[in-house]
């Protein structure tokens, strides 16, 4: 049966009222804790000593946290041998404070990865030797430095097509098909005890989700460790269907991975035509006025139609929560989240839980409102996916001084 949006409308105002003796909780993480992590991406703008409040609020509303861009391979290692970790370490610092789940994003990626890795000494392409040996330092380096206090890594990101299909990347061509498998055993015999996720986005597509379910095929063939699915959720308005993020949990859950919702956030602008939407950043436009609409402000309706999407979304997770272990809204307000400039410079997006001013919006504490609700209404022992969670706080917490 489909359902519209005024007979979803009435269905989350019932839930609510179901649960009117329970008092919501206090914050975003707290309300989420009894089903799966809520998790943000931190900027290294934010931890710098102006943006108290900033982390204040990131420290009321998450207990998981993934590196934005501070530990990718052109800030970790921008030249050969010279690592860079003063940034990292402060994330790293702020999430030990909190007893956060702190995930590194990402260890191989064909974006924001310097030409140098894929370079011989004569400017020709790297040999497969010489780049093996530059991943392996720089796993051995990166992984080893936070072993114990990273608790998943983002092992490869974006390793498809649209079609399933390997990306024809300097990765792939000069390691071979298997550099992927190669990649996450490289990660497991630094930390052996860290979580090791694939991610990619548009994976509710099903030619797409298909390449993923054959990666991981393989990797359980080789007996390599791979805990996780990652799906970016760079959603818009209209697009995915939630019935085809629904059937994409359910494929990645029947293959014994947990599954995570990376990368969230709503977009209100139209796509440009002809563009496929996720998160390719080589794709890009010159503004156009018609693909900017609301420099001035956002609509009313357009506003609730956006704060309805993410309540669909969140009814559904809340659905499946037994087969997710996190959601992680790709950045805090609206002034960071990168859409602003995709694909494209120069638009105003208003994907995120708070406005440029720092100011919570309605939708904050409508989330919080629909997880107390679902918590009210579903006994704790009868929620598998309960237990782990907890059992995940306590030992960060012993691993803290």
């Amino acid at each position: 049966m489909k359902l519209t949006l005024p007979s979803m409308l009435c269905g989350f105002v019932l839930l609510l009222g179901s649960a009117a003796q329970a008092t919501p909780a206090a914050s975003l993480q707290q309300a989420y804790q009894p089903f799966f992590h809520i998790g943000t991406a931190v900027s290294l703008a934010q931890l710098q000593p102006s943006k108290n409040h900033e982390r204040d609020l990131i420290a009321q509303h998450f207990n998981s946290l993934t590196a934005e861009n501070l530990m990718k391979w052109e800030n970790i290692q921008p030249t050969e041998g010279n690592f860079d970790f003063r940034a990292a370490d402060k994330l790293v610092a702020f999430a030990e404070q909190h007893r956060m789940w702190l995930v590194g994003h990402t260890i191989l990626w064909h974006e924001q990865t310097p030409d140098w890795v894929f370079q011989g000494p004569d400017g020709k392409p790297a040999s497969k030797q010489l780049l093996l040996g530059r991943l392996k330092k720089h796993i051995q380096t990166l992984v080893g430095r936070y072993q114990g206090r990273v608790h998943g890594w983002d092992v490869v990101n974006e390793a498809l097509n649209e079609d399933g299909s390997l990306r024809d990347t300097p990765w792939r061509r000069i390691l071979g098909d298997d550099f992927i498998a190669t990649t996450f055993a490289l990660v497991h015999q630094v930390d052996p005890k860290a979580k090791l996720y694939y991610n990619d986005y548009n994976l509710y597509k099903p030619e797409k989700r298909a390449g993923v379910l054959r990666i991981i095929q393989q990797l359980q063939q080789q007996q390599v460790p791979i805990h996780a699915i990652g799906e970016q959720a760079h959603y818009g308005l209209d697009s995915p269907k939630l019935q085809e993020v629904e059937d994409s949990i359910n494929a990645f859950a029947a293959s014994g991975l947990d599954v995570m919702l990376t990368e969230l956030e709503i977009s209100v602008l139209p796509f440009p035509p002809g563009m496929t939407p996720g998160a390719d950043i080589s794709q890009h436009q010159e503004l156009q006025q018609q693909l900017n609409p609301y420099r001035n402000g956002l609509p009313k309706a357009v506003e609730q139609a956006w704060q309805q999407r993410y309540l669909d979304l969140f009814s559904l997770l809340l659905r499946q929560q037994q087969k997710l272990q996190r959601v992680t809204f790709w950045g805090l307000d609206d002034g960071q989240s990168w859409r602003n400039n995709f694909p494209m410079r120069g638009r105003t997006d208003y994907p995120l839980l708070f406005d440029r001013k720092l100011q919570a919006k309605p939708l904050l504490s409508a989330l919080i409102k629909l997880a107390s609700a679902q918590a009210a209404a579903t006994p704790k022992v009868d929620q598998p996916g309960y237990a782990p969670l907890v059992h995940e706080t306590a030992a960060l917490s012993q691993q803290r001084p």
